[in-house]
């Protein structure tokens, strides 16, 4: 009887144990989501040098205020455990899980930024501003501790390089570096007429990729199955259009010999002579 006694004590006593457990676990949501974080970027097939037949480098603009690209930019604050790319880049040079590259020097990440470096690029130091004294009415020097807005980058830059596989007889794309683009006006433009567009800090993308697998895009028609950034760039689902490509002329933009229309027809020309290259090694 007294063993009976203790058994049951024993069990009522576990069983509140769980109890107390299971009430302090808080999910938000029907059931706890461990997938994507456990998810590893996909492999990339190996590519010979002999294989490789033809190839360009080009760069291209993403504008994230396109629909189709918004993915990338909301939210712009965490959410449920969800962060903009920017975030995600700056978060991930912050813990030392990615390398940021000096955007002012080149793009072939050869210069390595710090994390107060990127800040700066950003503009999140503190400085000093002209503000009025309400009580004298006079200018005064004050200081201002400047934040991280990941809001304000409007565009990504992505390097890329196209080439033409022999062995598999296919056209295929690798990434090589994403650069966020900030848009800002100057303190000193009061009307805010001119925008100005900074480069801050390139991310090599292969190191990235195992970030990004990790980390999801919100699927707008089906949240059970959200995406991840690394599966936005492989599968190509984002709009952009190209702003240089490699050539002869030091790599320059297209802006540097052409404007409005003309530079758009460039861009288009760019993008459908490389789609051709594959088209004209067949005959039909």
């Amino acid at each position: 009887m007294k063993r009976t006694l203790l058994f049951l004590g024993l069990l009522i006593f576990l069983l509140g144990e769980t109890s107390i457990e299971t009430k302090a676990q808080i999910i938000d949501g029907a059931y706890k989501r461990n997938d994507i974080y456990k998810r590893k970027p996909t492999p990339l097939p190996y590519v010979r040098e002999a294989d490789v037949m033809w190839s360009k480098m080009v760069w291209r603009i993403i504008d994230l205020r396109e629909k189709m690209n918004q993915t990338l930019y909301f939210p712009t604050k965490e959410i449920q455990g969800r962060r903009n790319l920017v975030n995600l880049f700056v978060e991930g040079v912050k813990d030392g899980k990615l390398t940021a590259y000096d955007a002012k020097e080149d793009d072939e990440f050869k210069v390595p930024m710090t994390f107060d470096q990127v800040k700066e690029a950003f503009g999140a130091t503190t400085r000093t501003m002209k503000v009025r004294d309400i009580d004298t009415g006079e200018m005064v020097d004050k200081p201002v501790t400047g934040e991280v807005r990941s809001e304000e980058v409007k565009q990504f830059m992505v390097k890329e390089e196209w080439y033409f596989d022999k062995q598999t007889s296919t056209l295929n794309v690798r990434v090589i570096g994403i650069c966020p683009i900030k848009e800002f006006y100057r303190d000193e433009d009061v009307n805010q007429e001119t925008v100005v567009r900074r480069q801050l800090f390139w991310i090599y993308y292969p190191e990235a990729r195992e970030l990004m697998a990790a980390n999801e895009v919100f699927n707008p028609l089906n949240t059970a199955r959200n995406s991840s950034y690394d599966d936005i760039f492989l599968k190509r689902r984002f709009n952009s259009y190209i702003v240089k490509e490699s050539n002869i002329y030091d790599n320059r933009n297209i802006s540097q010999y052409l404007v409005g229309k003309d530079a758009m027809i460039e861009s288009k020309r760019i993008e459908n002579e490389i789609f051709d290259y594959e088209q004209n090694l067949w005959e039909y």
